[in-house]
């Protein structure tokens, strides 16, 4: 497509250093571990060198951090080369994760994808030429009840998106807006699309009842002076033993 672009020739800077604030992260993350087990914290600093570079971690971050850390190099690159969530080359601004999986595929995420990528003018793996967006595909997001998802830049989720709906979310990213977090027709969380359908009344009395159910009516209480209440059980007298 026109106006699309695939990163490859991108510059790695030759020097990175966590900015102060980002420093401060950093060190309370490695003071979780005990000493001679700083490695441990590999993976929230990949995610805090990510998020201060703009999305994408580079060679000297990464070298930055086994420095931090006192290991290797290499075993800080094998964990930022085997999860999916560290990038290791420029995004967009707006990196717009599609979950394709089973789930999503058959609620209608095909659909959802073209419609992007009609409306960006790029495909999955692609930035926009102002490197506004970019659209990649990703495994299940843990939202499949709110099927098609789409997560933005690690943190957001759009949900129970259609071809119509997804097109105002991308419009208000172009325009500088916050656009609604969460599902796109007004579902509450992950209510089914049949609406409540039990506990969905308060319950007035908590003794033996079933929610949603009226009231238990418990038996009246027997005046004090009723005979049966007064009277002595009667026994019946014991037999002689023939």
């Amino acid at each position: 497509m026109s106006g699309a672009v695939k990163r490859t020739d991108f510059v790695q800077p030759k020097e990175f250093k966590f900015s102060k604030e980002n420093m401060k992260l950093v060190e309370a993350h490695i003071a979780k571990y005990p000493k001679g087990r700083q490695a441990s914290a590999v993976m929230p600093l990949l995610d805090i060198a990510q998020r201060q570079h703009g999305g994408w971690i580079p060679e000297v971050a990464m070298e930055e951090i086994a420095k931090l850390l006192d290991m290797p190099r290499i075993k800080v690159f094998e964990v930022a080369t085997f999860y999916t969530m560290y990038n290791l080359e420029p995004r967009g601004k707006h990196h717009l994760q599609f979950c394709t999986t089973t789930p999503c595929w058959l609620m209608g995420s095909a659909d959802v994808v073209k419609a992007c990528e009609k409306h960006l003018g790029i495909h999955m793996g692609e930035t926009t030429e102002d490197g506004e967006f970019t659209m990649t595909e990703v495994e299940c997001l843990g939202a499949c009840v709110n099927a098609p998802v789409i997560q933005r830049n690690g943190d957001e989720f759009y949900e129970d998106l259609t071809p119509e709906n997804v097109i105002p979310v991308i419009e208000a990213l172009k325009a500088g807006r916050q656009p609604k977090i969460g599902s796109q027709t007004g579902r509450q969380t992950s209510l089914g699309v049949m609406g409540a359908t039990c506990l969905s009344k308060q319950a007035h009395d908590t003794n033996n009842q079933v929610a949603g159910e009226p009231p238990v009516k418990k038996p009246a209480a027997k005046p004090a002076n009723d005979p049966a209440e007064t009277r002595p059980a009667e026994t019946k007298p014991k037999g002689k033993k023939k």
